[in-house]
């Protein structure tokens, strides 16, 4: 059964590992949540065990919602009865989008009219709404004319944990607070004996938080629905397996006894605001931690090093203050003053108090993160609330200092022009980047002609791997006219290569660079390095694997991201064929779009493999998604299924030893009128290709398709200069 698990941005990663590890058979991140695949009881030791999702919801029904009332008479037709009685109290939380429903609250309220009215005829009795505390909280949402609604099995927001009694002037919430931690390596950091320590901790949730990770106690044993020693289901909706939930609390209860009889007093707390040390306090108190942290009223600019109670030192306690996690959320919004002063205070008291420490700091945007000096091994995008912040994790604090800084070399004249030049781009991209989350895009593309290259930026997901977060290059140079003595062709393009190392402070192993030469016929294609290094990156909701050193393209050609993007968000329920796949991006993004199949055809076994491999990457897999090598012409000679979404994005041409010659000006009137018959009714095809001097021959196209040029719309900001890197059409059968 599939059931969805919401949190909040940024972590959806950390999510779907997490989830995995409670014994779920796939988890696959989605915007602000996971789409996991699981027993009901797998959801339900999600409500009792997950740190990090907000919500788990179990699907009841999905329906057309064009309007309120397909709204109410798809809810109406859930035969209610089978999940509540009269008796039970309700609440409906809805979430809608789009110009059908506007108002969510119109849209919670149809929804429950719809729950009253069939239970009223049914029985003659109605549940009251009880919106504090609901014996069945159902979850609504609305999107893109479709409508789910769920059962919402943890009864309202999983971040209630149950033991905040008083809280300072801006909390964090308890799962982001899991987050930092976990972001943080804290849970292995305490399994070798390390200390956790707060500098600025407010009213101690990373603490308090960190205590209970490193104790063992499933965060939903201390919610009012769930107290420790009873077995009361958060719950009252008749599917929620109450037996099963017992079992699940008693092995946690279990697991907390003797959590809590091995916990060390390694946790430090300390704030300037004797009134946030007292709120700690009490907020410890009520989590069963009195004596487990130490507060302690004091400014960040005279930290210490922290050190056990003399009435508790020992020589583990000790050894643990030489190794440990800081972790730490300085204030940095509209209400708490984010002054760039604190951050270089606080950074300062850390290299000098704890520098062979880690930390893991979550700051309110990436140049108050730079005020704190400190260097940051991987950096994350995370959302607290609807404040988009960066969350640093340094490890150690202090860095041994090295000899000489390989890329602080003086730049030639040459060089600091294209430095500029990219520096100016990085502004001029960088609220868009940030805006829509893109991880890999083009700095540079030949902007200053005589420094003929493209300069394209990817940003390691963090998998776990030592790349994970970590930027890397991909520096193409374009093929020099031939009266350009080779002299000059290699000092310019050796002034690139250390304009992109100052910019963007990478190391020369991180910067893969390519020749585009221009063969007969277009530009050749072949094996460059034999590295086997492949990256893993975001883009939308999913990962793909690239490979920057091995072959002239990466596996993800980055023009081609706003079509990716539209096929994600248009793939839901159809059936869905990639032609000339290559590495299979498109298939990935619609797979996880919701695609009820793919069909992936391209002639490399390589590439297959590729798109396989990237398959996995988010989950995906099994007959549903059908992988076919084969010469996409010949095969749609063959083909006789029909597809509701069709990307075709051919090669400029091929002479490949086992396909047929193809060259796409030839060949497109032919290459279109098939793949068109092969679109069910009100299908869509979406036709792309790169040869710039293609021409469509929009007379022969229109005898069986009618045909929109949408170039405009698929071209990204980052390849606006270059408004001929490729043509996009949108076809749909006559």
């Amino acid at each position: 059964m599939k059931f969805f698990a919401s949190c909040a941005k940024g972590l959806e990663y950390l999510l779907v590992d997490e989830l995995l590890a409670l014994g779920c058979a796939h988890a696959t991140a989605t915007t602000a949540g996971a789409n996991v695949v699981g027993t009901l009881e797998d959801a339900q030791r999600a409500v009792l065990w997950s740190r990090l999702a907000s919500r788990v919801l179990w699907p009841l029904a999905e329906f057309a919602c064009a309007d309120e009332d397909a709204l109410y008479t798809g809810a109406r037709a859930v035969p209610w009865t089978e999940h509540l009685d009269a008796s039970t109290t309700l609440a409906v939380d809805a979430h809608v989008s789009g110009d059908a429903i506007t108002h969510a609250r119109y849209a919670a309220l149809r929804v429950k009219d719809a729950v009253v009215d069939s239970l009223r005829e049914a029985s003659g009795a109605r549940p009251d709404v009880d919106v504090e505390a609901p014996d069945l909280c159902l979850n609504l949402v609305v999107r893109k004319g479709r409508a789910i609604l769920s059962v919402d099995l943890g009864g309202g927001p999983l971040h209630r944990r149950g033991w905040r009694r008083a809280q300072g002037e801006a909390p964090l919430k308890e799962t982001l607070a899991a987050a930092v931690l976990m972001r943080g390596g804290w849970p292995a950091l305490y399994t070798e004996g390390g200390a956790l320590l707060d500098p600025m901790c407010g009213s101690g949730t990373l603490l308090i938080e960190g205590a209970l990770m490193a104790a063992d106690v499933a965060p939903g044993l201390s919610r009012d629905a769930a107290r420790p020693g009873e077995a009361r289901a958060p719950s009252r909706w008749r599917g929620f397996d109450a037996t099963v939930w017992a079992r699940l609390v008693d092995d946690a209860s279990a697991r907390e006894r003797v959590g809590r009889d091995r916990l060390r007093p390694v946790f430090f707390g300390r704030d300037l605001d004797p009134h946030a040390i007292r709120a700690a306090r009490e907020n410890a108190t009520a989590a069963g931690l009195r004596d487990a942290i130490d507060w302690a009223v004091g400014d960040v600019a005279g930290l210490a090093t922290p050190v056990p109670p003399a009435s508790q030192e020992t020589a583990d306690l000790a050894d643990a203050m030489r190794r440990g996690l800081v972790v730490c959320n300085p204030p940095y919004d509209v209400r708490l003053a984010a002054d760039p002063a604190l951050y270089r205070t606080l950074g300062n008291a850390l290299r000098r108090a704890v520098p062979a420490w880690r930390a893991s700091v979550l700051c309110g945007h990436a140049e108050l993160a730079r005020a704190t000096g400190m260097r940051a091994k991987k950096n994350y995008q995370v959302f607290n609330g609807a404040i988009e912040c960066s969350l640093i994790v340094c490890d150690p604090v202090q860095p041994p200092e090295r000899a000489t800084d390989e890329a602080a070399v003086q730049l030639s004249e040459g060089a600091t022009m294209v430095a500029n030049r990219l520096r100016k781009n990085m502004r001029r991209l960088k609220s868009w980047r940030e805006r829509e989350d893109v991880q890999c895009y083009r700095a540079y593309d030949a902007d200053l002609p005589e420094y003929a290259a493209a300069i394209d930026v990817y940003i390691a997901s963090d998998d776990g791997s030592p790349a994970g977060n970590l930027l890397w290059l991909h520096v193409q140079e374009y093929a020099a006219p031939a009266e350009i003595p080779e002299a000059v062709t290699r000092r310019r393009f050796n002034d690139v290569l250390a304009a992109a190392r100052e910019v963007f402070r990478v190391p020369r192993e991180r910067i893969a660079v390519k020749t585009r030469a221009r063969g007969k016929g277009g530009s050749k294609y072949g094996r460059f390095d034999a590295r086997h290094e492949f990256l893993l990156v975001d883009e939308g909701a999913v990962r793909l694997r690239v490979n920057l050193f091995d072959y002239l393209d990466t596996g993800l050609f980055l023009d081609h991201r706003p079509m990716r993007l539209r096929i994600a968000d248009e793939a839901r329920d159809t059936r869905f064929l990639n032609l000339f796949a290559y590495t299979g991006a498109a298939t990935v993004h619609a797979a996880v779009g919701g695609a009820r199949s793919t069909t992936t055809v391209d002639l490399s076994a390589t590439y297959l493999q590729w798109c396989a491999d990237n398959l996995a990457a988010n989950g995906v897999g099994g007959a549903r998604h059908r992988l076919v090598q084969a010469d996409a012409m010949q095969w749609l000679d063959a083909e006789t299924a029909q597809y509701d979404l069709i990307f075709c994005d051919p090669p400029t041409f091929s002479n490949s030893a086992r396909a047929r010659d193809f060259d796409i000006q030839r060949e497109h009137v032919r290459l279109l009128r098939a793949a068109v018959a092969r679109l069910a009714p009100g299908g869509v095809l979406y036709f792309s290709n790169n040869f710039r001097r293609f021409r469509l021959d929009t007379e022969a196209v229109a005898a069986f398709a009618a045909c929109e040029d949408i170039t405009a719309l698929t071209l990204p900001p980052d390849f606006e200069r270059n408004a001929r890197i490729h043509r996009a059409w949108r076809l749909t059968a006559r």
